[in-house]
Protein backbone atom coordinates (compact mmCIF):
# COMPACT_ATOMS: atom_id res chain seq x y z
CA UNK A 1 0.00 0.00 0.00
CA UNK A 2 1.46 3.52 -1.04
CA UNK A 3 0.67 6.27 0.74
CA UNK A 4 0.47 9.71 -0.59
CA UNK A 5 3.21 11.83 -2.17
CA UNK A 6 4.25 15.20 -2.92
CA UNK A 7 3.69 13.41 -6.63
CA UNK A 8 0.87 11.11 -6.11
CA UNK A 9 -2.49 10.48 -4.07
CA UNK A 10 -1.46 7.19 -2.36
CA UNK A 11 -3.52 3.92 -1.89
CA UNK A 12 -5.96 4.88 0.20
CA UNK A 13 -7.10 8.31 -1.09
CA UNK A 14 -7.23 6.84 -4.64
CA UNK A 15 -9.37 3.98 -2.94
CA UNK A 16 -11.87 6.50 -1.59
CA UNK A 17 -11.73 8.57 -4.64
CA UNK A 18 -12.86 6.23 -7.39
CA UNK A 19 -15.24 4.14 -4.81
CA UNK A 20 -17.29 7.88 -4.43
CA UNK A 21 -16.89 8.35 -8.50
CA UNK A 22 -18.98 4.87 -8.80
CA UNK A 23 -21.43 5.83 -6.18
CA UNK A 24 -21.97 9.03 -7.43
CA UNK A 25 -22.49 7.57 -10.45
CA UNK A 26 -24.96 4.79 -8.81
CA UNK A 27 -27.13 8.36 -7.58
CA UNK A 28 -27.11 9.97 -10.83
CA UNK A 29 -28.17 7.17 -12.73
CA UNK A 30 -30.97 6.00 -9.90
CA UNK A 31 -31.99 9.73 -9.85
CA UNK A 32 -31.97 10.28 -13.61
CA UNK A 33 -34.15 6.76 -14.03
CA UNK A 34 -36.07 7.99 -11.51
CA UNK A 35 -36.99 11.38 -12.83
CA UNK A 36 -37.27 9.70 -16.43
CA UNK A 37 -39.73 7.04 -15.85
CA UNK A 38 -41.93 8.82 -12.91
CA UNK A 39 -45.02 7.00 -12.36
CA UNK A 40 -43.76 3.34 -13.77
CA UNK A 41 -43.84 0.75 -10.61
CA UNK A 42 -40.21 -0.16 -10.96
CA UNK A 43 -39.05 2.78 -10.90
CA UNK A 44 -40.19 3.79 -7.19
CA UNK A 45 -37.75 0.88 -6.43
CA UNK A 46 -34.92 3.59 -7.37
CA UNK A 47 -35.84 5.80 -4.58
CA UNK A 48 -34.57 3.32 -2.24
CA UNK A 49 -31.49 2.06 -3.81
CA UNK A 50 -30.77 6.39 -4.06
CA UNK A 51 -30.97 6.66 -0.44
CA UNK A 52 -28.64 3.63 -0.04
CA UNK A 53 -25.93 5.24 -1.70
CA UNK A 54 -26.63 8.11 -0.44
CA UNK A 55 -25.49 6.95 2.91
CA UNK A 56 -22.74 4.84 1.54
CA UNK A 57 -21.07 7.75 0.01
CA UNK A 58 -21.80 10.25 3.32
CA UNK A 59 -19.85 7.72 5.51
CA UNK A 60 -16.86 7.50 2.27
CA UNK A 61 -17.21 11.61 2.31
CA UNK A 62 -16.39 11.45 6.15
CA UNK A 63 -13.73 9.15 5.86
CA UNK A 64 -12.08 10.58 2.96
CA UNK A 65 -12.13 14.21 5.04
CA UNK A 66 -10.66 12.56 7.87
CA UNK A 67 -7.83 11.15 5.57
CA UNK A 68 -7.61 14.13 3.69
CA UNK A 69 -6.88 16.34 6.99
CA UNK A 70 -4.45 13.38 7.97
CA UNK A 71 -2.47 13.48 5.20
CA UNK A 72 -2.81 16.91 3.97
CA UNK A 73 0.89 17.86 3.98
CA UNK A 74 1.79 14.53 2.12
CA UNK A 75 -0.18 15.44 -0.53
CA UNK A 76 0.31 16.63 -4.23
CA UNK A 77 -0.46 20.30 -4.25
CA UNK A 78 -3.59 22.20 -5.91
CA UNK A 79 -2.45 24.03 -9.20
CA UNK A 80 -4.34 27.07 -8.38
CA UNK A 81 -6.58 29.00 -6.23
CA UNK A 82 -9.14 27.81 -8.63
CA UNK A 83 -8.21 24.63 -8.23
CA UNK A 84 -7.61 24.81 -4.64
CA UNK A 85 -11.38 26.36 -4.12
CA UNK A 86 -13.04 23.19 -6.54
CA UNK A 87 -12.10 21.27 -4.67
CA UNK A 88 -12.84 22.92 -1.62
CA UNK A 89 -16.61 23.54 -2.96
CA UNK A 90 -16.73 20.05 -4.32
CA UNK A 91 -15.64 18.48 -0.55
CA UNK A 92 -18.16 20.68 1.00
CA UNK A 93 -21.27 19.79 -1.38
CA UNK A 94 -20.22 15.77 -1.10
CA UNK A 95 -20.91 16.63 2.65
CA UNK A 96 -23.79 18.83 2.55
CA UNK A 97 -25.99 16.94 0.21
CA UNK A 98 -26.44 13.51 2.14
CA UNK A 99 -26.36 15.51 5.47
CA UNK A 100 -29.78 17.29 4.12
CA UNK A 101 -30.76 14.13 2.55
CA UNK A 102 -30.72 12.63 6.12
CA UNK A 103 -32.18 15.25 7.89
CA UNK A 104 -35.00 15.23 5.47
CA UNK A 105 -35.32 11.65 5.84
CA UNK A 106 -35.65 11.91 10.06
CA UNK A 107 -37.94 14.66 9.22
CA UNK A 108 -40.16 13.37 6.82
CA UNK A 109 -42.39 11.33 9.12
CA UNK A 110 -42.60 8.31 6.90
CA UNK A 111 -40.27 5.73 9.04
CA UNK A 112 -36.53 4.54 9.28
CA UNK A 113 -33.82 5.45 7.04
CA UNK A 114 -33.19 1.58 5.79
CA UNK A 115 -29.78 0.85 3.66
CA UNK A 116 -29.66 -1.52 1.63
CA UNK A 117 -32.62 -3.25 3.90
CA UNK A 118 -30.89 -2.54 7.01
CA UNK A 119 -32.36 0.08 9.19
CA UNK A 120 -29.54 2.78 10.07
CA UNK A 121 -31.37 5.60 11.25
CA UNK A 122 -34.87 5.83 13.11
CA UNK A 123 -37.66 8.40 11.47
CA UNK A 124 -39.51 11.13 13.49
CA UNK A 125 -43.25 10.01 14.26
CA UNK A 126 -44.40 12.78 12.96
CA UNK A 127 -43.50 14.90 10.29
CA UNK A 128 -41.32 17.86 10.97
CA UNK A 129 -42.07 20.96 8.26
CA UNK A 130 -38.43 22.42 8.41
CA UNK A 131 -36.73 19.10 8.02
CA UNK A 132 -39.06 17.85 5.17
CA UNK A 133 -38.97 21.45 3.27
CA UNK A 134 -35.34 21.36 3.28
CA UNK A 135 -35.13 18.45 1.02
CA UNK A 136 -38.51 19.35 -0.75
CA UNK A 137 -37.55 23.14 -1.62
CA UNK A 138 -35.12 21.68 -3.82
CA UNK A 139 -32.18 22.00 -1.86
CA UNK A 140 -31.21 18.54 -2.20
CA UNK A 141 -31.87 18.02 -5.54
CA UNK A 142 -29.96 21.49 -6.57
CA UNK A 143 -27.32 21.29 -4.71
CA UNK A 144 -26.79 17.65 -6.35
CA UNK A 145 -26.91 19.44 -9.78
CA UNK A 146 -24.51 21.86 -8.60
CA UNK A 147 -22.34 19.22 -7.38
CA UNK A 148 -22.31 17.62 -10.60
CA UNK A 149 -21.97 20.46 -12.89
CA UNK A 150 -18.82 20.99 -10.52
CA UNK A 151 -17.71 17.26 -11.16
CA UNK A 152 -17.65 17.95 -14.56
CA UNK A 153 -15.83 20.88 -14.72
CA UNK A 154 -13.27 18.89 -12.62
CA UNK A 155 -13.14 16.40 -15.26
CA UNK A 156 -12.98 19.16 -18.20
CA UNK A 157 -9.84 20.50 -16.32
CA UNK A 158 -8.23 17.08 -16.11
CA UNK A 159 -8.50 17.18 -20.14
CA UNK A 160 -7.77 20.80 -20.28
CA UNK A 161 -4.42 19.83 -17.81
CA UNK A 162 -3.26 17.04 -20.07
CA UNK A 163 -3.72 19.11 -23.57
CA UNK A 164 -1.15 21.94 -21.62
CA UNK A 165 1.33 18.85 -20.85
CA UNK A 166 0.70 18.27 -17.71
CA UNK A 167 -0.79 14.82 -16.79
CA UNK A 168 -2.85 15.73 -13.59
CA UNK A 169 -4.60 12.19 -14.28
CA UNK A 170 -1.54 10.38 -13.20
CA UNK A 171 -1.72 12.02 -9.41
CA UNK A 172 -4.90 9.44 -9.41
CA UNK A 173 -4.26 6.60 -11.31
CA UNK A 174 -1.12 6.02 -9.21
CA UNK A 175 1.06 6.07 -12.28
Amino acid sequence: MKPDSSQYYGTVSRLLHWLMVVGFAGILITIALWTIYDGEEWAGALFGIHKSIGFVLLVLIVLRLLWAVMNARKRPPADSVAAKLGHLTLYALMLAIPVIGMIRQYGNGRGPLKVFGIQVMQGSPEKIEWMANLGNMMVHGNLGWLMFALAAGHIVMVAVHRAQGRDVLSRMLGR
